[in-house]
């Protein structure tokens, strides 16, 4: 009935799959685990290896780095069931009823999204960038995000029909990193599925820290803007990718670029600071995706 797919970069995936495991078996259904590590070459991956002593679970580690995107596609091929449940690997379980959950939504829907959730406290000065913007931008409940449910659909904690995963799948030419899930739901949006949100989310364990995710965000931006001059996404279906077309038409992109040659260092500055500002944050992004050259 259910394949859960977990893809791992460097992360001790095992307490995951413990959970998932006595959950699955509590709810009596067929599935498997399925998890696959993209040639990290951990050490963390010695404790992964207990997985593939727990029944129906798998680890494997991949000999060449292949990318979030076809670490997916793969985990997918591999799958048995009908339906593919997509959990992060850095992801915590924190519902004792999270498999029963989406059980009992799953037959009315193509796809189901729980969301994700961040610590109420951020677990280190280090990390607060990335904290911040998951805790107050990213972490919605399931009405909000039904309000925009294609925008609002994001890969770490879904469930999705086989059938219609295979239809799609993830795109490795775009091998940058960042907006996988961006492209991926706009393909299924074309495809009018049967998509629906609900309150299950899991809790977002690896935080990165703000050095990491402002070179995260610029690599992200640069796919985006691939994403758009290579027509594999509208710019209408992004809110980043709107504003930027609005300055490019009114010629105000310059002024953007002009300000982030100016002002880089003082905002990035702040935003790898103990008090970093969203604000700033989004200004940042949009000027120095202004700034780059097409």
């Amino acid at each position: 009935m259910l394949s859960i797919l977990i893809p791992i970069y460097d992360y001790n995936a095992f307490p995951l799959v413990k959970e998932l495991y006595k959950q699955c078996i509590g709810s009596k259904i067929a599935f498997e685990i399925l998890c696959q590590d993209d040639a990290s070459m951990s050490s963390l991956n010695k404790t992964n290896e207990q997985i593939n002593s727990i029944s129906n679970c798998s680890f494997i580690t991949l000999e060449k780095n292949i990318a979030h995107r076809e670490n997916r596609n793969l985990l997918a091929k591999r799958a048995q069931y009908p339906y593919l449940l997509f959990i992060d690997g850095d992801s915590i379980i924190t519902n004792p009823n999270y498999i029963r959950n989406y059980l009992a939504n799953i037959k009315d829907f193509d796809v189901i999204y729980g969301g994700r959730i961040h610590p109420e406290s951020c677990p280190s000065t280090q990390q607060i960038l990335r904290w911040k913007y998951g805790k107050f931008i990213e972490d919605k409940l399931a009405l909000k995000r039904k309000k925009d449910p294609f925008k609002c659909l994001l890969f770490n904690n879904t469930i999705i029909k086989k059938v219609y995963f295979d239809k799609v799948k993830f795109d490795t030419e775009i091998t940058l990193y960042g907006h996988d899930d961006t492209q991926f739901s706009y393909q299924l949006s074309l495809l009018k599925l049967a998509v629906n949100h609900i309150d299950n989310p899991v809790e977002h364990g690896d935080i990165d820290t703000n050095e990491t995710y402002m070179s995260k965000t610029k690599n992200s931006i640069n796919s985006l803007l691939l994403l758009l001059g290579s027509k594999k996404i509208e710019a209408k279906y992004v809110t980043l990718l709107q504003l930027y077309v609005i300055l490019n038409k009114t010629k105000f992109n310059r002024v953007a670029s002009l300000f982030y040659r100016i002002f880089k260092t003082t905002m990035t500055k702040n935003l790898v600071s103990k008090n970093p500002s969203l604000l700033i944050y989004n200004l940042f992004r949009v000027t120095y995706m202004c700034s780059i050259k097409q």
